[in-house]
């Protein structure tokens, strides 16, 4: 068989019975009428396209995270409420259950995740879901299910009922031995971290499936993304959100990083506009599966000098993390993104003054600011 993963005895007992299954982590050959070494020497799967009047539909996962929700009300506003499924094994707070379409989806439930795709008819899926760095490294056999076994199970249910996959990767998808300044689409790539490992495993398995199976695979790499929508939770790049947490509410901040370490960011807005605009993009136009993109670099000290011109009291101190600062280290300083920008027309819309004044208005610092003037 093509596409065949560490089987536990049920599964090998399954495999060895005369019917599909169906919930078997394989391309199930009865279930789209053809045999497996058909499908393995035979298969030509293409994205569908789409007019004003068929929109695609779309099964967000892990959609509780810090892009997820953000993408679903942009992709809803495009194709309509009913055409975008958010999903996550998590309790969704009301105003996002009551938003949209909201399902429990476990990527690690192979027969679960393809019955949803099935019942509902999806034709785009958005894979958002995984353990992130700092979690990744406290528990990395849990990491390893769910980034890598779990992305295995979306590419095969993504290759099987013909979906066009996107699975975003990372600027932790580099090493200390990668070009830092600045770094290319295709470079050396030697994580340190579990979860930049699996983000590098995520490009060259869906790039694998892609010219093996014909599977419509699109991935970008974000680099640090900058949102008010959600709380800092320790990051690496997390300070450039901090900072706008403790200039509203105590004009303080202390910097984990040094002032000069320098690493590409991004406003969420253009995150998730970039993310459409490569999905939409039409496939002939795509020279590669993976893509940087990127919109602005700075350093903790430029920021600082950005934000002071909105709150100038703010008093700012350097306490270096060493562990952060050894990830930062070994991070690009700059994303070289021409290839995007040539292929499929990216541009950016925030830069870091944008940045710095959008994030205050959304905050609502605008009474600490006219005390301050």
């Amino acid at each position: 068989m093509p596409i065949v993963r560490n089987m536990s005895r049920a599964v090998r007992r399954l495999l060895q019975s005369p019917g599909c299954g169906c919930g078997i982590p394989v391309i199930p050959a009865r279930c789209i009428g053809v045999s497996p070494r058909q499908v393995a020497s035979d298969a030509s799967f293409h994205s569908v396209s789409f007019s004003n009047s068929d929109h695609p539909r779309v099964l967000i996962t892990g959609g509780l995270g810090q892009l997820g929700v953000g993408l679903a009300k942009l992709l809803r506003k495009r194709f309509g409420k009913n055409n975008v499924i958010l999903s996550d094994i998590r309790k969704p707070a009301d105003n996002v259950f009551y938003s949209g379409p909201f399902i429990y989806a476990d990527i690690l439930d192979y027969k679960n995740l393809r019955e949803i795709v099935v019942n509902n008819r999806i034709t785009w899926l958005f894979h958002y879901s995984a353990l992130l760095s700092a979690v990744g490294e406290a528990n990395v056999p849990l990491a390893r299910a769910v980034n890598i076994t779990g992305l295995h199970n979306v590419l095969d249910i993504a290759a099987e009922h013909n979906l066009r996959l996107f699975v975003p990767s990372t600027i932790g998808a580099f090493g200390p031995t990668s070009p830092r300044n600045p770094t290319p689409d295709l470079c050396i790539q030697r994580p340190r971290t579990i979860y930049g490992v699996s983000k590098v495993h995520a490009e060259l398995m869906g790039e694998y499936y892609h010219y093996r199976y014909g599977l419509d695979f699109r991935c970008l790499r974000y680099p640090g993304i900058i949102s008010a929508d959600s709380q800092p939770g320790g990051g690496t790049t997390d300070y450039a959100v901090q900072i706008f947490h403790d200039a509203i509410k105590t004009g303080k901040f202390q910097c984990y990083l040094k002032p000069d370490s320098r690493l590409p960011m991004m406003y969420i807005d253009d995150c998730l506009k970039a993310t459409l605009e490569v999905m939409e993009a039409p496939a002939d136009a795509l020279s590669m599966r993976t893509y940087n993109i990127s919109a602005m670099s700075f350093a903790p000290e430029e920021l600082v000098q950005e934000v002071q011109k909105h709150v100038p009291e703010l008093q700012v101190t350097y306490k270096v993390d060493e562990i952060r600062q050894a990830i930062a280290d070994s991070w690009p300083m700059n994303f070289d993104d021409r290839n995007a920008r040539r292929d499929w027309g990216w541009k950016h819309d925030y830069d870091l003054p944008e940045l710095v004044t959008t994030m205050f208005s959304f905050l609502g610092s605008d009474s600490r600011i006219a005390q301050v003037n």
